[in-house]
């Protein structure tokens, strides 16, 4: 877990893709329907590391059995400010196999939504890529 963390914070993307089971599952803020698998999670958080700017990470909660985190940040997009949690879970081998996010006010979801739908193709193509 605190890999991931240092990875994110050190917008290390080889990183962050090391720290994710194979079976992942991601849950974005923008789609009912989870994403599945390492490949296309990678491929998004990538796009968010191209979004996001000054992200940072404020806060850490853990779960009694060190299996459940959640890590709540800030980061802006040019004028907006966007506050948000990512809730992760870690497998046997402590690699991430449940990444949910959610984010918050409304008009930062709306403005990341835009963000990420405009990195959607290139999204697509990194993760057949794989």
């Amino acid at each position: 877990m605190i890999d991931f963390r240092a990875a994110v914070e050190a917008r290390d993307p080889d990183a962050i893709t090391a720290a994710l089971a194979d079976d992942v599952v991601f849950r974005s803020p923008m789609a009912f329907k989870p994403y599945p698998g390492k490949a296309i999670t990678a491929a998004i958080l990538r796009g968010v590391l191209r979004v996001f700017e000054d992200f940072r990470y404020v806060r850490e909660l853990s779960g009694d059995d060190d299996r459940d985190h959640a890590l709540v940040f800030e980061a802006r997009m040019g004028d907006v400010a966007v506050e948000g949690c990512d809730f992760l879970h870690l497998d046997e081998n402590g690699l991430i196999d449940e990444f949910t996010v959610m984010v918050r006010p409304l008009s930062a979801a709306q403005a990341l939504s835009a963000a990420m739908a405009a990195q959607f193709a290139q999204i697509q193509r990194e993760a057949t890529a794989g």
